[in-house]
């Protein structure tokens, strides 16, 4: 019985094929925007997540002053101290590695070309911390670090805007008004969650950038890695502590510091465009029931016309639930159609939407099969009312009816 009425649904579709299309048109926009918006979303989540691991893994920020509103600094609290590092590395358990961050902006010149970009004081640590290898040339060497001596490793942008691309390792450049020894390039890390480009970046010694730029000894913050992602909260909270004994903070006043979490940053980050993938993917469902009521309308007119027919097969011995089942199966048949088309062109779309805004590909199967499995629910929803209508129509009446 099942296969006779597919059957006839195919039969039915084929004889008013433009009808069909047109009917389904509303299931296969509403399937296809809900994928579409979908892998828009999830690609830009994947590429938000790699944006906040290129900061650093499992990292730690330690800032002077207290966090005010927008992630800002209160900077007007006292500075740290080269003993505040080795105190973390020497007494905080499960430590990778612990760097200096002094941050400042210098124009740099390179034969007749100038660029200003920022240069950030630190040790090696730093690199092992923010995860970013050299392309070419070498690390600080331990004599550099603790002499100050005029030592650069450059930012890829730096390369390209100063060094026209060519390597540079073993070049002098200016740095302000003195004079600099290239001695490595970072690889190319690309712009950030926050549209900065990371490659624009000059790292010198901590020693250096202390003595010839900001004439003080001042650490303004610290960089933490920690060994295993499990261990970031325990180790939080031991280098608050930490702090608090060092810079003297009595019980009930406020810390004069703050720690970021990049796990804290990527979690609020990943879970505020996960809400807009939801969203817009729920805007762009709308359209199915759009779609749904197009194909209700469709099977009460496919009703009318056939009301005969109707009238005859009852006549003739046919039971209410088969007639019934014919048309839902018709409006079944046409939903599950458009949500197959829909499911072909979304990833399509998604596909060309991600490629265009170089996001990482990424097909969503579970908002795939929920997509298909609510196109067919919309075939038996709005199918149904006019397969009983068709079902309880009177034999006699129906044959009568012109």
């Amino acid at each position: 019985m099942l296969s006779n009425a597919f059957l006839i649904a195919i039969k039915e579709i084929r004889r008013n094929i433009l009808r069909s299309i047109l009917t389904i048109l509303g299931i296969v926009i509403g399937v296809a925007s809900v994928i579409g918006m979908v892998m828009i979303g999830d690609g830009t989540t994947a590429n938000v997540k790699d944006s906040i691991t290129k900061l650093g893994t499992n990292m730690l920020t330690l800032r002077v002053g207290q966090e005010r509103r927008g992630h800002r600094s209160d900077n007007s609290a006292k500075s740290f101290k080269i003993d505040d590092i080795n105190a973390i590395k020497n007494e905080i358990r499960n430590i990778k590695a612990v760097a200096a961050e002094n941050s400042s902006n210098v124009n740099l010149i390179y034969s007749n070309k100038s660029y200003t970009s920022s240069i950030i004081g630190t040790d090696n640590d730093y690199f092992t911390i923010r995860d970013w290898d050299l392309s070419s040339g070498r690390y600080f060497e331990q004599n550099e670090l603790n002499s100050g001596k005029s030592s650069c490793i450059l930012g890829s942008t730096i390369v390209k805007q100063l060094f026209n691309g060519l390597n540079p390792v073993g070049e002098r450049m200016r740095l302000k008004n003195f004079s600099c020894n290239v001695i490595g390039v970072l690889e190319s890390k690309g712009a950030s969650t926050f549209g900065r480009d990371q490659d624009e970046i000059v790292i010198v010694p901590l020693t250096m950038l202390q003595r010839k730029i900001q004439g003080n000894k001042d650490v303004k913050s610290i960089l933490i890695s920690i060994n295993d992602s499990k261990n970031i909260k325990s180790a939080k909270k031991d280098i608050t502590l930490l702090m608090q004994e060092r810079r003297k903070i009595k019980v009930g006043e406020s810390d004069n510091f703050h720690i970021r979490d990049t796990e804290d940053l990527l979690s609020t980050m990943t879970s505020t465009t996960k809400m807009l993938t939801y969203l817009l993917g729920s805007i762009a469902a709308i359209s199915l029931l759009v779609g749904g009521i197009g194909i209700m309308n469709i099977m009460l007119v496919s009703v009318t016309e056939r009301t005969k027919e109707i009238g005859t097969r009852l006549a003739i011995g046919a039971m209410e639930n088969e007639v019934l089942l014919q048309f839902l199966v018709e409006a079944i048949v046409l939903s599950t159609l458009g949500g197959i088309i829909g499911i072909i062109l979304g990833i399509g779309i998604g596909y060309t939407s991600v490629l265009f805004m170089e996001l990482p590909f990424i097909i969503n199967h579970k908002i795939i099969l929920i997509s298909f499995i609510f196109s067919t629910l919309i075939g038996v929803i709005f199918g149904y009312f006019p397969a009983r209508k068709a079902a309880r129509l009177n034999p006699i009446d129906a044959l009568r009816y012109e």
